[in-house]
């Protein structure tokens, strides 16, 4: 049976979206469909799986919505349900960024996959820079890009003080899907710069169009895949190091200490030798998963 994987979002005034929230689980609960969703007032963000007819049924019962009619579906196949459950959850912002109001209507213009090409082949004095958190950016970013230190969304206004030093150059934001760049490229707006770009469709758009090209390793995705490999050169397949050995690779673990949880990037080998633990310390410690299996 073949499944189909959702990923979609939409800024817009969107009212009484808890109706809307226990409407829509129950559609997604009659229609196998599982995965999240956050409404707010301000919008929608989802990803969700499905089989393909249940995923055809699911784009139309979105669209029924006259403010979800036009929304942009990336899609992707996959041979299984990507997720356990579905969430469908009533929420403040349907990003969490939590730096107060941005004006959306300063969002920045839109760049499409191959006018990126353009500008790195024309050898465009531009500066691109990566709008997701430093452990997906490690595993994979554009060629060139400026990857800040962000442990969550909520630290780009810092980022945005950070960059001041490149207000009167041409800046392209991207993140995986686009719904961060909305308001990430709008605070730089905000805040003076002048020539400001965002992905168009984010990062999911530019590899289903351009692998092999100016993307390099993976792309960490929020369902059961984890990750995405979508390069097939060796050379930039993988950028992202081995916490032991240093190997190119895009694997992520938690440190199977509960008590220590840290997130190691690891190479198969070195997961097993190190029994999925981080140190010798947590090794040893009594508070240890299960290992059900690999």
């Amino acid at each position: 049976m073949k499944f189909k994987v959702l990923l979609f979002y939409k800024y817009v005034k969107f009212p009484e979206p808890g109706r809307f929230q226990e409407e829509h689980l129950k559609f997604c609960e009659a229609n196998d469909i599982k995965g999240r969703v956050w409404i707010s007032d301000e919008g929608i963000n989802a990803t969700v799986s499905g089989t393909v007819e249940n995923i055809e049924k699911y784009k139309s019962e979105i669209r029924k919505y006259p403010e979800f009619s036009d929304i942009w579906f990336k899609e992707d196949e996959h041979n299984e349900h990507a997720f356990r459950k579905i969430h469908v959850r009533l929420k403040k912002e349907i990003v969490n960024a939590s730096f107060g109001e941005v004006d959306l209507s300063k969002t920045a213009r839109r760049l499409k996959p191959e006018e990126l090409n353009q500008f790195y082949e024309s050898g465009k004095d531009f500066v691109i820079v990566d709008a997701r958190n430093d452990y997906e950016s490690i595993i994979g970013k554009f060629k060139n890009a400026i990857a800040p230190k962000m442990d969550t969304f909520r630290d780009w206004p810092k980022v945005v003080e950070e960059l001041k030093e490149f207000k009167d150059k041409t800046i392209v934001t991207y993140c995986t899907g686009g719904i961060r760049c909305e308001k990430a490229s709008a605070l730089l707006v905000e805040n003076g710069f002048k020539d400001v770009y965002q992905m168009d469709g984010g990062i999911w758009n530019y590899v289903t169009q351009h692998p092999d090209k100016y993307w390099e390793g993976s792309v960490f995705v929020f369902d059961g895949r984890c990750i995405v490999t979508p390069n097939t050169k060796e050379e930039i397949k993988h950028i992202g190091k081995c916490y032991y050995c240093g190997k190119p690779t895009s694997y992520y673990i938690n440190c199977h200490n509960q008590d220590c949880d840290k997130m190691l990037l690891t190479c198969d080998e070195c997961k097993v030798e190190n029994d999925y633990c981080c140190s010798d310390k947590c090794r040893r410690a009594p508070n240890r998963r299960k290992r059900i299996h690999g």
